[in-house]
């Protein structure tokens, strides 16, 4: 049993609950479980064996029992029962955004609508349009559902790849046959979304590899098995190779397979200027030797095979050919940032509006990761959905913070809100309210189809506020349900860099917004970042990660960065 599939199955129950009308609170158990399943940073496995489900947040007495009776049995009866009440594939619905369990309902009951393709078929025949407030543009917003769905399936998160390969590369490091281990592909270098994973691995004892790996966790089907290359397909449908390699090629194959293709092009013309050969094997000097070929010159390291071809070390998230294969030549590669150079976390949610942690919970977290402040930005008073927090509420909250700092040494809970941007641009609460607070981060919520240029101005005002310090997830877009708002970034760039506010690198999985490309650009202007990660649990505060990746291939350094300042210099650079 995995995180992924067991927070699948939550998510299934969650939705035939909600097609079938049941309890709100109940639905919102199993959803709220999946979510935090899924966003670990252990084995769900290892809670069970140490008997610790009870920290996961979220999970009670009952949901213990339906993890504990899956991990037992492989089933959970209520899961068994609830399938079987429903159409077989109308679940599938309900993955496509804009449909939702009253559409989906609604289509099986009128039409016999059961999955994907009959929906796609019923579209073709046009006969949505009409059916109980099924409007033209309702259909067309289901349409755009269904290709992003499809994008969807086609690839996973970086998390979800960096979960599995997890999984895998643990298993096969147990192994004292394992000498070196690594993944490689787009999920090395870090890519916000992952096609399949490639795993290498140098042993004496290919055999042994391949046949642990074969039938390690999660493995529904075994594609191909050769004594030093195997592919296996997941339960989740994604597809992972495994090659064994010899020590002195570890290195050029890590070069090769990690890739990027054009990447890879550019380093074999480099190569064959200074009259060498490269390819997963290694280095080898164009000169003929005989029946035995080119004569091996390196390939156990990376940095090796780099050195050789006068290139200082390219980091695998900037391997795209963008550029950074000249600035290697000639030793001008940016510092990127690193895990270490972050001090803190600047969007987090405690219980005082839709998180899971109180914010005593939230900031020992962020301590226990090495942090030393932590910004509590509970959501502000129009958001209702998720507990948005009046005038009121605030100081109240504040008060809290208060009394948490004084417990805690070396460490600060700055007191944040993220604050609605309405449908004009206005901030939701007034300034005197905004003026008290140290980190004041601003988003869009609510009107995400309006026009490019309403969407852009509604930003452009919040970064004109001289109270908001930083545009949280500034393009609106969820993995897989929501494609970016179209927006002016280069408008919004201009004027963030005139008023001194920072654009957040959205660390959720499916966030990761701004994305590599637009934070490359926005270090070109000069507009600085945060990296946050928005999260609702202490578990999620371990998805820095992911938005750290997202800041490399951007090409960002420390400095680019506002939180890897200190305490004292942060607070100075949020009061420009």
């Amino acid at each position: 049993m995995t995180n992924l599939e067991l927070a699948a199955i939550f998510r299934d129950i969650a939705n035939i609950l909600e097609i079938k009308g049941e309890n709100v609170f109940r639905i919102r158990a199993y959803s709220r479980a999946a979510q935090n399943i899924e966003s670990l940073s252990e084995d769900i496995n290892d809670y069970i064996r140490d008997g610790r489900l009870s920290e996961i947040p979220g999970i009670g007495h009952d949901l213990s029992e339906r993890i504990e009776e899956y991990a037992s049995t492989g089933k959970i009866k209520i899961y068994e029962g609830l399938k079987k009440s429903i159409p077989e594939g109308l679940i599938a619905l309900l993955s496509i955004p804009s449909v939702g369990p009253k559409t989906a309902k609604l289509l099986y009951e009128k039409l016999k609508i059961k999955n994907i393709a009959g929906l796609e078929k019923a579209i073709s025949a046009n006969k949505l349009q009409g059916l109980f407030g099924i409007k033209e543009k309702t259909v067309e917003n289901i349409k755009k559902g269904i290709e992003i769905f499809k994008r969807g399936k086609e690839r996973m998160t970086l998390a979800q790849a960096a979960y599995l390969a997890d999984t895998f590369v643990a298993t096969l490091k147990k192994l004292p046959e394992v000498k070196m281990i690594s993944p490689a592909g787009s999920l090395r270098r870090q890519k916000e979304t992952v096609r399949d994973i490639d795993i290498l691995v140098v042993s004496k004892q290919p055999e042994k590899v391949m046949k642990t790996f074969i039938t390690g966790p999660n493995v529904r089907d075994v594609l191909a098995h050769g004594p030093t290359k195997a592919s296996v397909r997941t339960k989740e449908d994604v597809q992972l190779d495994c090659r064994v390699v010899e020590e002195k090629s570890f290195g050029a194959a890590l070069v090769y397979f990690t890739g990027s293709k054009n990447f890879n092009i550019k380093i074999r013309q480099l190569a064959i200027r200074k009259k060498l050969k490269v390819n997963e094997y290694g280095i080898f000097s164009a000169t003929k030797r005989g029946r035995k070929g080119a004569k091996f010159v390196c390939g156990r390291t990376e940095e090796e095979v780099f050195k050789t071809l006068g290139m200082s070390f390219v980091p695998p998230e900037m391997r795209e050919n963008n550029g950074e294969i000249e600035l290697a030549l000639k030793n001008k590669l940016p510092q990127l940032i690193e895990q270490k150079d972050i001090r803190g976390d600047l969007h987090a949610h405690s219980t005082w509006s839709d998180g899971g942690n109180k914010i005593i919970e939230m900031a020992q977290a962020a301590k226990k990761l090495g942090y030393s402040y932590i910004a509590i930005t509970d959501h502000s008073q129009s958001l209702k959905v998720a507990n948005g927090l009046s005038i009121a509420d605030l100081k109240r909250k504040k008060k809290e913070i208060e009394q948490v700092n004084k417990t805690l040494k070396n460490f600060r809970v700055l007191f944040g809100t993220e604050v609605d941007i309405d449908a004009q641009g206005n901030i939701d609460y007034p300034d005197q309210v905004l003026a008290d607070f140290d980190v004041v981060v601003a988003a869009i919520h609510t009107g995400f189809k309006q026009s490019s240029q309403q969407l852009t101005k509604r930003i452009v005002r919040a970064c004109q506020n001289k109270y908001v310090h930083i545009i949280a997830h500034p393009t609106g877009r969820l993995w897989g349900t929501r494609e970016p708002y179209n927006i002016s970034l280069e408008e919004i760039l201009k004027v963030a860099k005139e008023t001194n506010t920072h654009l957040e690198i959205n660390a959720f999985p499916n966030r990761l917004d701004l994305n590599d490309v637009e934070c490359r650009r926005a270090k070109e202007v000069g507009v600085k970042m945060s990296i946050d990660t928005d999260s609702h649990e202490t578990a999620q505060l371990s998805a820095m990660r992911f938005g750290l990746a997202v800041a490399r291939r951007g090409w960002l350094e420390r400095g680019d960065v506002i939180n890897t300042l200190t305490l004292e210099k942060l607070l100075k650079e949020l009061k420009k």
